[in-house]
């Protein structure tokens, strides 16, 4: 079997070792859950350590094929790319797919995967599901999907979601339209008033001609803006002259927080948050690090960067 050769050489294992750990991988995650930044929480289902080697060893085997308008989990690619796509344009619609990942299941998977290449063998079909996709009821014959936690996830759902991309792009760029896709995240742009309220119910039938019902466009996140109100996209601030911003109000904690720092009023984790919130200010808006500098002194903000992890 071809995948399972390569995958072999990769590893540096034998073939029947190899399709031994493959038959129970779907079992070997540890599940916990994590608080969602609105409400409810988010179920992380992590690899074991060892098939996260595999994983990752299939990823550096097999390139699939990515759209340009998939912003997220791309190698030299960030949240500031994807937002300085659309600060040139007046107005601004973002839409949101609901429980993302764990939507795409095998079999969905393989119905993408034959548009772009020949199907494997069945036995080597399964071997690559059980590889790649996890099984939440805990029973190796149960429903195969992504999880979030495998290093594999983040790459498999952008092919997967490959001829979408191709079909927004298209449709938008034939109305003067920007797309770009964030995972999960759908954004479109334009300058052309009224342009935009008739995408929700295109990407809605384009998510049902792709994937049945599926995938779902979460309506409680649909949201329009314009120019002259707050346009926000994958977490940064367009204000009205086109430039990325954190925002007021992120500005203001972090400038809060700072001067706590330079009172001892933070502890280890708050200063190592803090340190996270300078490093992606840095990213998007460094001219809040000047400013600081300004007020607080080099010394300091270079000491908060320098603060150590231990």
């Amino acid at each position: 079997m071809e995948f399972i050769k390569k995958l072999a050489e990769n590893l540096n294992k034998g073939e029947s070792e190899m399709i031994s750990f493959l038959a129970s991988a779907p079992l070997k995650y540890k599940v916990y859950t994590i608080p969602k930044r609105t409400s409810g929480h988010r179920v992380i289902a992590q690899p074991s350590r060892e098939l996260k080697e595999y994983q990752r060893a299939f990823l550096s085997l097999f390139k699939l094929h990515i759209h340009d308008a998939a912003m997220a989990y791309r190698e030299g690619l960030s949240i500031k790319d994807n937002a300085n796509k659309h600060r040139r344009n007046r107005y601004l619609l973002k839409l949101d797919l609901e429980n993302f990942f764990n939507s795409i299941t095998s079999e969905l998977f393989w119905s993408v995967w034959k548009i772009h290449y020949s199907v494997p063998s069945d036995k080597e079909k399964v071997l690559m599901e059980r590889l790649l996709f996890w099984s939440p009821s805990k029973s190796s014959s149960g429903k195969l999907i992504l999880s979030i936690g495998a290093p594999t996830s983040p790459m498999l759902s952008n092919f997967f979601m490959f001829q979408f991309d191709v079909s927004m792009s298209d449709l938008c760029s034939n109305q003067d339209i920007v797309y770009t896709r964030y995972a999960d995240d759908l954004t479109f742009s334009t300058n052309h008033k009224d342009t935009l309220f008739s995408i929700p119910k295109l990407v809605t039938e384009k998510l049902k001609e792709h994937f049945n019902d599926a995938l779902n466009v979460n309506r409680k996140k649909t949201a329009f803006s314009s120019k002259g109100h707050n346009r926000h996209v994958t977490g940064i601030t367009i204000d009205n002259n086109g430039n990325l911003s954190l925002g007021r109000e992120r500005k203001r904690y972090i400038k809060h927080l700072v001067h706590q720092y330079l009172f001892n009023k933070l502890d280890k984790e708050d200063i190592h948050h803090l340190k996270g919130l300078l490093a992606f200010a840095k990213h998007i808006e460094p001219f809040l690090i000047t400013r600081l500098e300004v007020k607080y002194s080099t010394r300091l903000i270079a000491q908060i960067f320098e603060e150590s992890y231990e």
